[in-house]
């Protein structure tokens, strides 16, 4: 299927690995002209030599202050923006019932408070233009909070409850906003949370990650590209009757429809 993108202007947040570097590969094999950012510039970089018209570009995700220089300077790298997938940096564990208000207020800035003047930034050309796509990497704490990230859980909801605001103020300037939940997708991150897990309760590193397999109805983890394939698709000319709602790419995890 030809998604329809080929040369729109992407910027893909905190897109150096993970979830956000595979949403950048799919866009860019589309042809998409994608800014790969994060703060680690040179992975930024790497990434972007492998796709011709992309760019890196430096960043720090978790500031109001670095989210608006990033904008700019993706504007002025690959021009006014078509398409913009906001990912946010994790924030540390926490339980709910011992939040450090500074460390919310911290949280918060990088999961809602960024994303929403990256988004704001963008808006009046997505809006003059008359197109546009939106895209939320989130997490399934948004529909089932996890236990013991109890920071991710808020920011990510109030990002949420942001976007599907937003969804329906921007619609008929065909301006598209959507979110796309991660279950346990095989990146660094999720091999991070099974290393914690296995510390802390005494086992394996083999049994936990076992055990979370058990859990998932297809059996497996979800690979990086099968989740960038989805994102791209959410991205894409295809999409355009799909806004303001969250869709799971989990393998049948979280138990509700």
């Amino acid at each position: 299927m030809d998604l329809g993108i080929a040369g729109k202007a992407a910027l893909v947040c905190a897109s150096t690995s993970g979830l956000g570097a595979a949403t950048g590969e799919a866009l860019a094999a589309e042809g998409c002209r994608v800014v790969f950012a994060g703060r680690r510039a040179e992975l930024a970089e790497q990434k972007a030599r492998q796709y011709p018209g992309s760019v890196g570009l430096g960043a720090d995700l978790s500031t109001v202050d670095g989210a608006l220089s990033l904008h700019a300077a993706a504007v002025q790298a690959v021009g006014p923006l078509e398409i913009i997938v906001l990912n946010s940096p994790p924030p540390p564990g926490a339980t709910a019932d011992g939040i450090d208000p500074q460390a919310l207020n911290t949280s918060l800035e990088s999961l809602l408070l960024a994303p929403t003047a990256i988004v704001a930034a963008a808006l009046p050309h997505l809006r003059a233009q008359h197109w546009g796509r939106i895209l939320a990497i989130g997490s399934s704490g948004i529909q089932a909070p996890i236990p013991g990230l109890a920071l991710s859980n808020i920011g990510r909801a109030g990002l949420a409850g942001y976007l599907k605001t937003l969804a329906s103020e921007v619609a008929g300037d065909d301006i598209t906003v959507n979110l796309l939940l991660p279950g346990r997708i095989a990146t660094d991150r999720m091999q991070a949370l099974d290393a914690a897990k296995a510390e802390r309760t005494g086992r394996t590193l083999a049994d936990v990650s076992a055990e979370s397999a058990r859990s998932i109805p297809i059996g497996r983890p979800g690979e990086p590209h099968e989740f960038g394939a989805v994102a791209a698709f959410l991205c894409s000319a295809r999409a355009s009757y799909i806004t303001g709602t969250a869709i799971r790419c989990d393998g049948g995890l979280i138990p509700t429809i």
